[in-house]
């Protein structure tokens, strides 16, 4: 049994508003499964595979107060498509933002709700990601979450470092999945979070006592009227186990 990274879920004030700029940030498309529920992925694409990670915005009215512990890096091609890219990016409403990052040759933004992602200067590592290079987690420990994911998910683990670890889908496709070490620790839920599911057949109880035996623990939220299971990884970083497909 194993489950894969199918998409992040992002907490949002206006799923529609917010689901269009990142429709128009990446290039996909956009759907809505009902009120309040948001779904972006790439145009023709077949859900689930692994090139591409999906955004599902779902509206809560909750105000984001603190740094988000999960964000997206964007992949470029060249320094003129950088610069290119971050302009269009200020156009739908984006704003540099300054998250102590110093003199780095990456861009932090902060989308029109204030979360958090970087525009990557060019990297050879990822110049087949597609437009999101990295799905990226702060963390304390990137060994022990390299661990917990590697042995949650089927994805191969690339590198780990007291200071980062970094996994792709094993078919060498699509984002990379990152950990950095970082100084703050989890302060309150995460607005933006990741969803795993697991292959069609799989008992989506005994992946979740699976996940549990790895230091998954439950995090105790009322789930009695939803069909998936929420858990949160060693560090207390929410996750949902969608139902298998």
């Amino acid at each position: 049994m194993a489950t894969r990274l199918v998409q992040i879920d992002m907490k949002a004030h206006d799923d529609a508003a917010l689901g269009r700029f990142w429709a128009e940030a990446l290039g996909w498309g956009i759907d809505s499964e009902g009120p309040g529920v948001t779904n972006l992925e790439p145009v023709g694409f077949t859900y689930p595979d692994p090139a591409a990670v999906c955004i599902d915005l779902i509206a809560r009215p909750e105000p984001k107060t603190v740094k988000n512990r999960v964000h997206l890096d964007l992949a470029t091609t060249s320094t003129a498509h950088q610069e290119e890219l971050v302009a269009r990016l200020k156009s739908l409403g984006a704003t540099p933002v300054d998250v102590g990052q110093g003199d780095v040759p990456w861009t932090v933004m902060a989308d029109p709700e204030g979360n958090e992602f970087c525009v990557l200067e060019p990297r050879p590592v990822y110049r087949d990601t597609g437009p999101i290079a990295a799905v990226v987690v702060d963390c304390t420990d990137p060994r022990e979450m390299a661990r917990f994911w590697g042995e949650a998910m089927d994805w191969t683990l690339h590198e780990v470092t007291d200071d980062s670890a970094t996994m792709r889908s094993a078919k060498g496709v699509g984002p990379y999945l990152e950990f950095l070490r970082t100084p703050d620790t989890k302060s309150g839920w995460n607005r933006v979070h990741l969803d795993v599911r697991p292959y069609p057949g799989d008992d989506p109880a005994a992946e979740a006592d699976r996940l549990r035996s790895l230091g998954a623990t439950d995090p105790g939220i009322d789930q009695s009227a939803i069909h998936w299971t929420i858990l949160a990884d060693p560090e207390g970083n929410e996750f949902c186990l969608l139902t298998p497909a």
